[in-house]
């Protein structure tokens, strides 16, 4: 190989295609000459952004492979893992759209059995597509590279967040948490576990949104380590198969991850993990480690009541005792931060739960634009002590719920005068994932009967057909409001 200098160190960058001849005859121009050092070089290519100091190592190493997947550009190792690494990349085309590499290893790469179950989890990542959980946006293949593009989050991973700071404010812990279980409870509804719960899978972004990454890819790491028994097991495969063995349920329980996110509250909130590590594979398989876990208020006394709870029933032994769906958690989750952010830390969770029976806390949310509608409907809700708002625009009603979605109980929609912009409403209230949970009526008059075909209907989002009477109304908000209330119970 020979001596390497500046001239060497540019053919090569251009060489492997990292710059181009323009690029070339400009950082010449730039420079005055050829003559200058190897550092002086570096420094400028860096200062300028033509390679990154990732790409410069490459370089002075010889390497020839490696810069480019597809179409994309590398341009610094961000992680590394058993059977993947994961990159920070440009397309060549368009510098801005940077975006997250997770590039199969080479030795994976040539088994069709282990690239083809990498593929095909990397497909059911791209069906996913909520904002608390990194999107998959293609799972491509070149010649024996494989690998999967994804939004390159600005920040840094739970793990790393939770080290800097020791522990979190309960306040800020359940905040993040809230964001988890949304992402949970969408992909459960779209029949997908998690399965490697672990902090540093969860993403804290620049604006402090937390998101999921790698979903489904737990399942190659347990593929991989089934038919290739060479490959170092996956520490957290090896914590789920143990609990499912422990608590006597099938493999694959749902209510696995809600344990594993249990354990990461608790985490976040003592600055220490609730299990005890070991890389020991057989240790990791002991019972002992799930029966010797200490409650959360012997570890620190100071953890609110109401959180207290939700990580104890979230890691109950008994999975029947366990939140059942992410939901029922989220439920909780969202209730706790309500309480935390009016400073109420003493409160339990069963006492925070316990229904009003005059329904005085209770909010409907009525979307109408009639006015006498209006008032007959703000009265008539009013005298069974619920709380009413009124917004007569549907996509403004929209909005609201979705900034509010934890303060609203119950949406009346009102077809009769806005026709299909009361269905569109409707559903979707049902579809978005903040407010999926919200319990809605749609009042469809009898010459708008055919739209029933068109709504998205559930046990909490019921079709009523007028003319209904106030006290039947009434019931039927009554009915919903309450059968949230008790989800949890």
């Amino acid at each position: 190989m020979p001596e390497m200098n500046a001239e060497t160190l540019a053919e090569r960058a251009h060489d492997v295609g990292l710059i181009t001849d323009w690029d070339l005859r400009q950082i010449w121009s730039e420079l005055g000459r050829k003559s200058v050092s190897l550092d002086e070089l570096i420094q400028f290519l860096v200062r300028r952004e033509y390679l990154t100091n990732y790409q410069v190592d490459k370089l002075l190493n010889g390497e020839r492979d490696g810069f480019f997947y597809g179409p994309y550009k590398v341009l610094y190792l961000v992680g590394a893992g058993t059977f993947a690494r994961v990159f920070r990349a440009v397309h060549k085309d368009d510098k801005t759209n940077v975006v997250a590499l997770k590039v199969l290893r080479r030795r994976y790469s040539d088994n069709p059995q282990c690239y083809q179950q990498f593929i095909r989890e990397g497909r059911l990542g791209m069906a996913l597509k909520h904002p608390n959980i990194v999107p998959v946006y293609e799972v491509c293949s070149y010649d024996h590279t494989h690998f999967l593009v994804m939004e390159f989050v600005e920040g840094q991973n739970l793990r790393e967040f939770v080290k800097v700071r020791k522990k979190l404010d309960p306040i800020v812990a359940t905040r993040i948490m809230v964001d988890i279980m949304s992402g949970l409870d969408y992909a459960f509804r779209q029949g997908t576990t998690h399965r490697d719960l672990k902090l540093s899978n969860v993403l804290i972004s620049s604006d402090g949104t937390a998101k999921l990454v790698d979903f489904g890819l737990a399942a190659v790491d347990e593929y991989l380590e089934a038919a290739l028994p060479e490959v170092p097991a996956n520490a957290r495969a090896i914590d789920y198969a143990a609990l499912e063995k422990a608590t006597g349920v099938p493999r694959n329980d749902p209510r696995s991850d809600i344990y594993f996110a249990g354990c990461m509250y608790y985490h976040m909130l003592t600055g220490d993990p609730p299990l005890s590590e070991t890389k020991d594979r057989m240790k990791r398989l002991s019972r002992s480690r799930f029966f010797e876990v200490v409650p959360i208020q012997e570890r620190d006394p100071t953890v609110p009541k109401i959180v207290a709870g939700i990580i104890n029933k979230a890691m109950a032994l008994d999975a029947s005792a366990r939140y059942q769906t992410p939901a029922d958690m989220l439920f909780d989750l969202k209730l706790a931060a309500k309480r935390l952010a009016q400073g109420d830390t003493d409160v339990d969770l069963v006492t925070a739960k316990k229904p009003n029976d005059d329904k005085a806390h209770a909010t409907v949310l009525v979307v109408e634009p009639n006015v006498e509608m209006q008032n007959v409907l703000r009265e008539g809700l009013k005298k069974l002590g619920y709380r009413v708002l009124i917004i007569s625009n549907p996509q403004r009603a929209l909005d609201r719920i979705k900034e509010e979605n934890d303060q609203i109980d119950c949406v009346i929609i009102n077809a009769t005068e806005l026709g299909e912009a009361a269905v569109t409403a409707f559903n979707q209230i049902g579809d978005d994932p903040r407010t999926h949970l919200i319990p809605a009526v749609l009042l469809l008059d009898e010459p708008q009967r055919d739209m029933l075909a068109m709504t998205n209907r559930a046990d909490h989002r019921r079709v009523v057909s007028l003319p209904i009477t106030m006290k039947q109304l009434r019931a039927v908000v009554s009915e919903l409001v309450d059968r949230q209330r008790d989800l949890a119970k």
